[in-house]
Formats: C-alpha cells, sequence, structure tokens
C-alpha cells in the first residue's frame, strides 16, 4: 500500500503530514492527534484503517516532524482551526471524515463549527468538549486516588510546585488509573515522549491533564452540538479521563449521534483495545460512507 508524506506550509511554519492508501476512491478519514502538542505517534496504528480508505495523518505545529516555532501568540485554537483548513486545502481533500482524539474532539468541533463545508462525519474519540465539565470530571476521579497521592497533587498546585518530582510522580498514579491501564507501560509510548510539544501543552492547557491553566479553559462547545448537521460517533473508555458520563450527555446533544464505551480501556483504546477500536472505526466509516 503506497504511503505519501512531505510537508505543508501553514501559519507559522510548516507540518509533517503521511497519507496511506491515497489511490483509493473512498472518502479519507483526516486523524486530529491529542494533546495539544502531543504528536501523531501514539496514534499510528490507525493506518489500519487504509484498508478501505486513504487515512491521513499530521502532527500539528509545534510538535513530532512538524515545525516547532518559538512564538506563544501561535498557539491557540483559532490558529490551529486553520491550520487544519490549510492542510485540506494543501492535499487537495475536497470531501473528508474526521476522527479526532482527546484535545483532537476539540479540535474537530471547533473546526466543524467554523468550517462545515466538506466535514463528511465525526468521530469523537474520548472528547473533551467542555473544559469546565473536564475539570469537574477530574476532580471527581482525582477522589479515587489514593489520600498521599491526592494531598501531594494539591500541595503543589497551591505551592506552584508542579514541575517537582513529588507532582510528576503523582501525576503517573493519575494516569495510570485514568489515561493507559496496561502494565507494564508500552515501550512503544516511552519512546513517543519525544515527539511531544510540551510548551504547546502547558501554554493552551497547563501542567497536567487535570490541573487545567491554559488558554483552553473555558473551552465549551456543550450548546453548539445540536448544530452539528453530520453523523457523529462519541467513544470512550470505560475508566476514561473523558468519562462515559460526560461522553454519554455530549451524545445526546447531537441529533442522531452514537455513542459506544470500550470496557477494558481508560484514555488510550487504540491502544488498550486496539483490535475492538479499529473494528468500531473500520464499521462505523463505513456506514457513514
Amino acid at each position: 500500500m503506497k504511503i505519501e508524506e512531505g510537508f505543508v506550509e501553514v501559519t507559522g511554519g510548516k507540518v509533517w503530514y503521511q497519507i496511506h492508501n491515497k489511490e483509493s476512491g473512498n472518502t479519507p478519514v483526516v486523524i486530529l492527534h491529542g494533546g495539544p502538542g502531543s504528536s501523531h505517534y501514539s496514534m499510528q496504528g490507525l493506518r489500519i484503517l487504509a484498508e478501505d480508505r486513504p487515512v491521513i495523518f499530521y502532527d500539528q505545529l509545534g510538535c513530532g516532524r512538524s515545525d516547532r516555532p518559538d512564538d506563544k501568540s501561535l498557539w491557540n485554537i483559532d490558529r490551529f482551526v486553520d491550520e487544519l483548513e490549510q492542510v485540506k486545502d494543501g492535499l487537495g481533500i475536497d470531501e473528508f471524515h474526521i476522527l479526532g482524539h482527546s484535545w483532537g474532539t476539540t479540535l474537530a468541533a471547533a473546526y466543524y463549527l467554523a468550517k462545515p463545508e466538506g466535514v463528511k462525519s465525526i468521530i469523537f474519540s474520548s472528547p473533551c468538549l467542555s473544559a469546565p465539565m473536564w475539570a469537574e470530571d477530574q476532580e471527581e476521579n482525582r477522589r479515587l486516588l489514593p489520600g498521599d497521592v491526592q494531598e501531594a497533587l494539591k500541595r503543589n498546585e497551591e505551592n506552584g510546585t508542579t514541575d517537582s518530582d513529588e507532582y510528576k510522580k503523582a501525576t503517573e498514579v493519575f494516569n495510570k488509573h485514568f489515561v493507559c491501564r496496561l502494565d507494564p507501560y508500552p515501550e512503544f509510548l516511552k519512546k513517543g515522549r519525544e515527539f511531544r510539544g510540551p510548551e504547546v501543552y502547558n501554554h493552551m492547557w497547563g501542567p497536567s491533564e487535570f490541573h487545567v491553566t491554559g488558554n483552553l479553559k473555558s473551552f465549551d462547545c456543550t450548546d453548539q452540538l445540536k448544530n452539528f448537521n453530520v453523523p457523529v460517533l462519541y467513544t470512550c473508555g470505560r475508566f476514561d479521563e473523558a468519562t462515559p458520563k460526560s461522553t454519554e450527555y455530549f451524545s445526546t446533544l447531537t441529533p442522531g449521534a452514537k455513542f459506544h464505551v470500550f470496557e477494558k480501556s481508560a484514555h488510550m483504546p487504540y491502544i488498550e483495545e486496539t483490535e475492538e477500536y479499529m473494528h468500531v472505526m473500520s464499521e462505523y466509516l463505513k456506514s457513514v460512507d
């Protein structure tokens, strides 16, 4: 199967892209990775979906193989919406499906609300569509952690020492519960850390998944989910930081939307339950082609 890769000029620099099975005549799916600043690295297994259609990955500006400019004015959601449009135009895409994961769902929603033309369907995988609701959910999740871990997190956040080793170790405990439950943690994912863009993440989100201090802090599109006029699938893991309760709630706000829970996963079902995840995604995309 042919693979094409290269770079597209966007506002602020060049972003790297990769297309699998470009020659397929079916509608392509564009993968929007999480973060902000996490790169496509952990999601590259979704190339399996190229058995049916073109699969397009790209590393958003500031991470992965894309340029990493030192300009904080670039790290805002409107520029990332424009970036997706520039990638779409640069690759000559007319119609496409969007599969966004985590922050990628935030971007997918913002993109559709600004530029709906050409979007054929959307998959919100482990969605963050309301930062305030996300923050509330993480407060509940934190209360499920051991008491000493909760205290360490709170103490460092109050003291402004979220870069301390103690805070990082406590964060790892949270991640083992609600981000990736595989034990041991996959070596594959450890290798992917070099592709992250922490400056983007810290500026737009904050020091951790559950302590939101960046410019996405007030993002909330729940009152606009009723305006999505394309097929939409919402998915999450049973133990996901994008909780089943909130994900199902989002799905009730979108006319005709579907909802699926991966029963053995936290926030990374595409790695925790790879076969099931790929099956659900493939079948859904076929159903809406």
